[in-house]
């Protein structure tokens, strides 16, 4: 009997290789990324969110802007024309999870920050259409009002990140809830969005044909 016919006729069997099956497909998947160095190293000028920006990040996922924007450039002529220098993975590693997103209602936003200034990005959150007319984007003014330190525990937050190993000490654990004090929800989201793609620097520059 061939062993398709086996397979067919034993579902105990049948199981068995489709654990084994997706077993190896896992595993092709899962260990590069534990062996890569660059997907885990930061590269140009990466750095951790500060407690104001990782309270904005927080926000971004509460209120679902990565189920309308995502946060990743491929390395495509027509993206990079429109959105600037393709990602790259050592950007993502203070990134947990990822919000790399797969829809685009709304633009990419992984090169927005320093595009548009602080308050331009206010009034585009609190009322989007007073900005750009034929926006479909919902207003989210409640976060004018909510204090920035309403916003789960910071402290516990960094914590939980220091764990992982990022580099917070225990002086900005400390020091989090004043960088909060006097602060709105809507300056938290600004903050995390203005150092969206920053890391990116000329060094990190290649001869790839879809940056030029």
């Amino acid at each position: 009997m061939s062993l398709h016919k086996r397979l067919e006729n034993n579902a105990g069997l049948l199981v068995f290789g489709i654990l084994v099956v997706s077993s190896i497909g896992g595993l092709v998947q899962i260990i590069p990324s534990l062996t890569q160095e660059s997907l885990k190293t930061p590269i140009g000028n990466t750095q951790v969110y500060g407690a104001l920006e990782l309270v904005g990040r927080d926000i971004y996922v509460r209120e679902g802007c990565s189920v309308c924007h995502s946060q990743q450039i491929r390395p495509l002529l027509a993206e990079v024309k429109r959105y600037g220098p393709y990602s790259r993975a050592g950007e993502f590693v203070y990134d947990r999870p990822f919000l790399w997103g797969s829809k685009r209602t709304g633009p990419d936003l992984h090169r927005i920050g320093g595009k548009y200034s602080d308050t331009w990005q206010k009034v585009h959150l609190i009322n989007p259409r007073s900005v750009v007319e034929n926006s479909i984007m919902p207003g989210y003014p409640w976060l004018a009002v909510r204090p920035a330190s309403s916003t789960g525990n910071i402290q516990a937050n960094l914590r939980a990140l220091q764990r992982l190993g990022d580099p917070y000490t225990d002086a900005d654990i400390l020091e989090a809830p004043a960088k909060l004090e006097g602060l709105m929800e809507v300056d938290a989201l600004v903050a995390y969005l203005q150092q969206l793609g920053t890391g990116f620097d000329n060094s990190m520059a290649d001869n790839h044909g879809a940056e030029h």
